[in-house]
């Protein structure tokens, strides 16, 4: 199914409007647990990028690779949470820039990443939020990225970094609807299996 001139513009508008948002806080340190999460166990992490428009002068990723990298934060961030109700977490790439090389100090690009969310209740067996929240992260800032990220970070370094700030973002935006997650029970509960299955949640979730 081809996408209209329409959506890939009002991509592309939003990508160049990421660029001049001021940077995100870094999501490489995991931080404290967010109790706001209460009984969160994380079941499936699932991620579509195929769509994804690329943003201009950006290098291009594969999508198997914006998979992998986002993927991998979600687990590394969620996996922690040790409660016993399953939750589901549906990512899709809308659009990204991937710094090229720039003059530092001057014209040097800055990377972007913005995705749509869905959170999934096992045991309810659907959507939370029925309409997918949009989230836009930049690269953070660092030694590297300030004289522009494309002259010092490989492509691989600049989607893990926004990656971790995708995935820190999703937590904070989590944490502030507490009302979605049941509480922790005072005595523990043994363990169960998600029932929704990878496949059910990709299917229901659009990949642009």
């Amino acid at each position: 199914m081809f996408r209209s001139a329409t959506t890939l513009t009002r991509r592309a508008a939003l990508l160049g409007a990421a660029l001049l948002l001021s940077a995100c806080a870094s999501g490489a340190q995991l931080g404290a647990e967010r109790a706001e999460l209460g009984d969160f166990r994380l079941g499936h992490a699932i991620v579509v990028a195929e769509n994804a428009t690329i943003g201009p002068a950006s290098r291009r990723a594969d999508p198997a690779d914006w998979e992998a990298s986002i993927t991998s934060e979600l687990q590394r961030r969620f996996g922690r949470y040790d409660g016993d109700t399953f939750y589901h977490i549906a990512v899709a790439v809308q659009g990204y820039v991937l710094a090229v090389p720039g003059i530092p100090l001057v014209a040097a690009p800055r990377s972007a990443l913005i995705v749509a969310v869905t959170i999934w209740d096992d045991e309810a067996g659907g959507k939370i939020n029925e309409r997918p929240h949009r989230i836009t992260v930049l690269e953070s800032p660092s030694g590297e990225t300030l004289v522009g990220s494309g002259l010092t970070q490989t492509a691989e370094q600049q989607m893990q970094n926004l990656s971790q700030n995708v995935a820190a973002s999703i937590e904070r935006w989590m944490a502030s609807n507490p009302d979605w997650f049941r509480p922790r029970p005072e005595a523990e509960r043994p363990d169960n299996a998600a029932t929704l299955s990878p496949d059910a949640i990709a299917a229901q979730t659009p990949d642009a």
